[in-house]
C-alpha cells in the first residue's frame, strides 16, 4: 500500500515537473476576435497555420514554442475586455486583435499600463495614434489611406458631392471624418451622412429609413463604409428601393472585397451589388503568397476562401515570432512585475492584483517596430510614424454573379494607375492628373456610361433662373416688352451651354426688377442663397463677397480688372478724315463759314474795294473768304472795325475747331477707340454700369457641368459667334450708335458757335444803326415828308434809296454829302 502511494506521488511529481517545463518553454500570445464573422474565421485559420509553421522550425525560437490562445468576443465589447484581462493574468507577451476599433481604443489603455504589445490588422481607425497608444500597432494600412484612395477615385470621375453611409462606431465615424478632409483637399465634400447602428443590431427598418432619406438628396454618389453583414443588407434594401440603377454610383470600402473574396453570395445579393466599386489592400504576387494560397483549401477544409486579412493575420504572427527571437537573442527573459497601481485591489473578488507588467514589453515592442521582412502579404516594415511604407489598394468593380473585376490600382506614391504599384517604384513619383487612369467600369444598370452623379432636387422641378430686368445697356440681357421673351448675350450663352449637356435641364426665366431702373444685383444674388432662385443669368459682377456664397460658371469673356467693351475699327481708310466730327457738326461748321463770310462782306462792302465788283465776283469772294478762314487768315484785308471784330472771333473759333479735329483724327488713326462711355477703371468706379457672368448656389453640381459646356462652346467656336452677334454690332438694341459716341458732337462746340453767332448779330445791328444814321444825314428830305406822302413812298422810294446808299462806295457818299453842304452854304 505504501509502495503504491509512493509510486502515485512520484508519477504526479514527474507530471507536474513536465507540465512546468512545458510551460516554461512556451511563449504565450493571445488573439481576440469575433470568430463568427468572415474576417474572424479567416484570421483564425491563418493564425493557427502561422503558429504551426513557426513551431515547426526549432531553430527559430531556440526550442521554445508559440502558444496561441483564442478568445471569441462574439461582437461584444464586454467579452473582449474580459478576454484581454484573462490574457494579462496568464503571462501573455503579445495580443493579436481586437477586430473592431471600438475595442482597440479601450484595450490600448490596458496594454499601455501592462506593456503588452497589441497588434491588429482590422482595427484601422485613423485616430488610433501611436502617441496616445504606444503599445498599439496597426499591421495593415489604416483607413486614412483607404479614404485617400476613395477621395482620389471620386475626384477622378469628377464628382463633387457624395453621400456617406456608415456605422455609428469609432471606426466608421472617424474614417468618414478622414474622408471629408481628403475630399475637401480636392474641392469635394460630403453633402449628407446616413448613420446606421453598429453590427449586429442594424435592422431592415432602420436601413430603409436611412436609404429613403438618401433618395431625397441631390447627390447620387454613395460611399458605404460599414461591416459585411450590415453592408450586404444595405445593398439588398437599395436594390428593392430602385437605387441600383444607372443613376447611382456606389463605392464600398474594403469590407465588400474581403467578403466576396471569402464567401459565395446568393444570386439575390449578387444582383444587388452589381456595378459597385470597392477596394482591397494590394498584396503583390510572390512565391510565398502562392504557396500559402495553395495550402489554404487544406487548412480551411474548404469552409471559407482566403482573403487579404488572412494574409495579414499570418504575417502578424510571424512578426511577433521574429520579434521574440530578437528578444531572446539579446538575452531577454520573459518576466513579470506587480503593478503598484493595482496593489489596492489585492484580495478582492475580481483579483485585479493578478495583472502584472511584462518587463520585456518595451523591448519586444521595439523589436516589432524594427520588423523588416517579406511575408505572404509582401514587404513588411514600419515608418517612424508606424505607418506602412507605400501602401496600395486594388480598385475593383463588382460584375455579374458577385465577381470582382480589377480596374486598376491606387498607391500613395503614384495615385491611380492600371499597372501594379511595385512596377512604378523605380520611377519618380508622379500624381499629375494626366497620369491618373482606370480601366472601364461597368456601372449599376449594366452600363459603361459614367453616371451623372446627381439629380435635380424636388423631383425635377424646373430651375428658377433669375434674370435682371435692365433698362440700360441691354446687350447682355433684356426682355421684349409685352412678349415675356428674354434674350441677350448671357441668355444665348446659357441656352447654348444647356444644349451641350447630356441631360435635359428644365428651367424658366423669372425677371427681377421693376423695369424703371436697373435692379440691385446684390439683392438678386442674395435671393439665390435664400432659395428664391435656383440660379441667375446676366451681367452680374463677380466680387469677393459673392464668391464666398455663390458659385460662378466658367467665365465666357475675359476676366480681370479690364473693361470688356466693343472696340471700334476704322472701316474705310479713304474717308477717315471725316470721322472726327459728326455730320451735324460738319454741317454747322460749313453754315457758319458762309454766314461769317456774308457778314464780313456786308460790313466791308462799302469801305473795302476787295469786296466790291460784279455780282459774280462778289459771290466768289464770299465763298473764298468763308472757307479760307478755316486754314488761317484770309487773303482779303478787312478795314472796318466791325469786320475785324467778327473775323477775330471767328478765327478763334476756327482755331479751337481745327485743334480738336487734329487731335481727334490722330487718335482715330493711331489708337483703337472703345465703344463705351467707360474709358478706364476710374470711370467704371464712378459709373453705375454692371459687369459679370451667370452664377449658381454654392457647390451646385450644375455649375461644374455648365462650366464644362461653356469651355466646349469656346472650343467649337460657338461662343465667338454669340459674342459677335451681341457685342460687335454698330447699334445695340435701341441705344445710340457706338460710332456717334466716339465722334465729336455739336454740343462740344455750341459755346463757340454761340459766341460767333452773337458777335455777327451784334455787328450787323450796329452796322444797320450806323447806316441808318448816315442815311438820314445824306437824305434828310426823305425823312421830312408828310405822313401821308411818307406812307405812300416808304416801300418804293425810301427802301430803294437806302439799299442804294448802303451799296455805294463810301467815297461817293462822302463826296455827295460834301457837295450838299457846299450848296447849302453857297445857294
Amino acid at each position: 500500500m505504501n509502495l503504491k502511494w509512493f509510486v502515485f506521488v512520484f508519477l504526479c511529481f514527474i507530471g507536474q515537473s513536465s507540465q512546468e517545463q512545458r510551460e516554461a518553454n512556451e511563449v504565450k500570445i493571445g488573439a481576440i476576435f469575433s470568430f463568427g464573422t468572415t474576417n474572424g474565421k479567416v484570421a483564425r485559420i491563418a493564425m493557427e497555420a502561422a503558429v504551426q509553421d513557426v513551431n515547426s522550425d526549432p531553430s527559430l525560437l531556440g526550442g521554445r514554442k508559440l502558444a496561441l490562445t483564442l478568445h471569441d468576443s462574439n461582437y461584444s465589447g464586454f467579452l473582449g475586455i474580459i478576454g484581454a484581462l484573462q490574457f494579462m493574468e496568464t503571462d501573455t507577451v503579445a495580443v493579436i486583435g481586437p477586430q473592431s476599433s471600438v475595442m482597440a481604443h479601450v484595450l490600448s489603455h490596458l496594454v499601455n499600463e501592462l506593456h503588452v504589445p497589441l497588434l491588429s490588422f482590422t482595427a484601422l481607425d485613423p485616430t488610433l495614434s501611436p502617441l496616445q497608444y504606444p503599445y498599439f500597432i496597426q499591421t495593415a494600412p489604416n483607413d486614412l489611406l483607404l479614404m485617400t484612395a476613395v477621395a482620389d477615385m471620386i475626384s477622378y470621375f469628377q464628382y463633387r458631392e457624395v453621400v456617406a453611409i456608415f456605422s455609428d462606431d469609432d471606426q466608421g465615424k472617424n474614417s468618414i471624418t478622414a474622408l471629408g478632409d481628403k475630399l475637401a483637399e480636392r474641392l469635394c465634400k460630403i453633402s449628407y451622412k446616413a448613420i446606421l447602428p453598429p453590427e449586429p443590431i442594424s435592422s431592415y427598418d432602420l436601413i430603409v429609413d436611412q436609404l429613403v432619406k438618401v433618395t431625397s438628396m441631390e447627390s447620387r454618389v454613395i460611399v458605404l463604409h460599414t461591416l459585411s453583414i450590415t453592408g450586404l443588407k444595405v445593398f439588398e434594401v437599395a436594390h428593392e428601393l430602385g437605387m441600383m440603377t444607372s443613376e447611382y454610383v456606389w463605392i464600398a470600402t474594403s469590407w465588400l472585397s474581403s467578403t466576396l473574396d471569402s464567401i459565395s453570395v446568393s444570386p439575390k445579393v449578387a444582383a444587388s451589388i452589381q456595378g459597385a466599386l470597392t477596394f482591397r489592400s494590394h498584396t503583390p504576387d510572390s512565391p510565398k503568397k502562392r504557396a500559402f494560397s495553395s495550402r489554404w483549401n487544406k487548412l480551411s477544409n474548404g469552409s471559407i476562401a482566403l482573403n487579404v486579412y488572412g494574409l495579414y493575420a499570418y504575417d502578424t504572427v510571424w512578426m511577433i515570432a521574429h520579434a521574440v527571437k530578437e528578444f531572446f537573442d539579446h538575452g531577454g527573459k520573459i518576466t513579470y512585475s506587480n503593478d503598484s497601481n493595482l496593489n489596492s485591489f489585492a484580495g478582492k473578488t475580481m483579483n485585479l492584483a493578478a495583472l502584472s507588467i511584462f518587463d520585456g514589453g518595451n523591448q519586444l515592442l521595439s523589436n516589432i517596430l524594427k520588423t523588416n521582412m517579406t511575408g505572404v502579404s509582401g514587404p513588411i516594415s514600419f515608418n517612424p510614424d508606424r505607418s506602412m511604407p507605400r501602401p496600395s489598394f486594388d480598385v475593383l468593380n463588382v460584375v455579374g454573379k458577385g465577381l470582382l473585376r480589377q480596374i486598376g490600382y491606387w498607391c500613395n506614391y503614384s495615385g491611380l494607375s492600371v499597372v501594379p504599384p511595385e512596377s512604378l517604384y523605380a520611377k519618380p513619383a508622379n500624381r499629375s492628373s494626366s497620369t491618373q487612369r482606370l480601366d472601364q467600369v461597368i456601372w449599376p444598370g449594366q452600363t459603361t456610361k459614367r453616371p451623372r452623379g446627381w439629380i435635380f432636387p424636388d423631383n425635377g422641378r424646373p430651375l428658377r433662373i433669375g434674370v435682371p430686368r435692365r433698362v440700360s445697356y441691354k446687350a447682355f440681357v433684356s426682355e421684349e416688352e409685352g412678349s415675356g421673351v428674354v434674350h441677350g448675350y448671357s441668355i444665348d450663352v446659357f441656352l447654348a451651354a444647356l444644349k451641350c449637356l447630356p441631360y435635359p435641364v428644365p428651367h424658366k426665366f423669372i425677371m427681377f426688377g421693376d423695369g424703371h431702373k436697373n435692379p440691385s444685383y446684390s439683392q438678386l444674388v442674395n435671393m439665390i442663397t435664400v432659395d428664391v432662385f435656383d440660379a441667375a443669368v446676366g451681367d452680374i459682377t463677380i466680387v469677393t463677397n459673392r464668391t464666398k456664397i455663390l458659385d460662378f460658371s466658367q467665365p465666357y469673356a475675359d476676366s480681370g480688372l479690364v473693361v470688356v467693351v466693343h472696340v471700334k475699327k476704322i472701316r474705310s481708310i479713304a474717308w477717315a478724315f471725316l470721322r472726327p466730327f459728326t455730320p451735324l457738326t460738319w454741317g454747322v461748321i460749313a453754315a457758319f463759314c458762309l454766314v461769317v463770310g456774308a457778314v464780313v462782306w456786308i460790313l466791308e462792302h462799302k469801305y473795302n474795294d476787295e469786296f466790291r465788283g460784279p455780282p459774280k465776283k462778289q459771290m466768289v469772294t464770299i465763298l473764298w473768304f468763308s472757307f479760307s478762314t478755316v486754314f488761317g487768315a484770309p487773303r482779303e484785308n478787312t478795314v472796318s472795325t466791325l469786320g475785324r471784330i467778327v473775323l477775330l472771333i471767328w478765327l478763334f473759333v476756327i482755331l479751337i475747331i481745327t485743334s480738336s479735329y487734329t487731335a481727334s483724327l490722330t487718335s482715330f488713326l493711331t489708337v483703337q477707340q472703345l465703344s463705351s462711355s467707360i474709358q478706364g477703371i476710374e470711370s467704371l468706379v464712378t459709373s453705375n454700369d454692371a459687369i459679370g457672368y451667370q452664377a449658381f448656389p454654392r457647390d451646385s453640381p450644375l455649375a461644374i457641368d455648365m462650366s464644362t459646356a461653356i469651355l466646349q462652346l469656346s472650343e467649337n467656336g460657338e461662343l465667338e459667334k454669340i459674342r459677335k452677334k451681341w457685342l460687335n454690332r454698330k447699334v445695340c438694341g435701341g441705344q445710340s450708335s457706338a460710332a456717334d459716341s466716339e465722334q465729336l458732337p455739336l454740343k462740344s462746340f455750341w459755346g463757340l458757335f454761340l459766341i460767333s453767332g452773337v458777335t455777327c448779330c451784334f455787328a450787323l445791328l450796329v452796322y444797320f444803326c450806323l447806316m441808318l444814321h448816315q442815311f438820314k444825314r445824306h437824305f434828310p428830305e426823305l425823312m421830312q415828308l408828310s405822313t401821308a406822302s411818307r406812307t405812300k413812298i416808304s416801300h418804293s422810294i425810301r427802301l430803294k434809296k437806302f439799299l442804294s446808299f448802303v451799296d455805294e462806295k463810301a467815297e461817293i457818299s462822302a463826296n455827295r454829302l460834301k457837295r450838299k453842304r457846299m450848296e447849302m452854304e453857297n445857294p
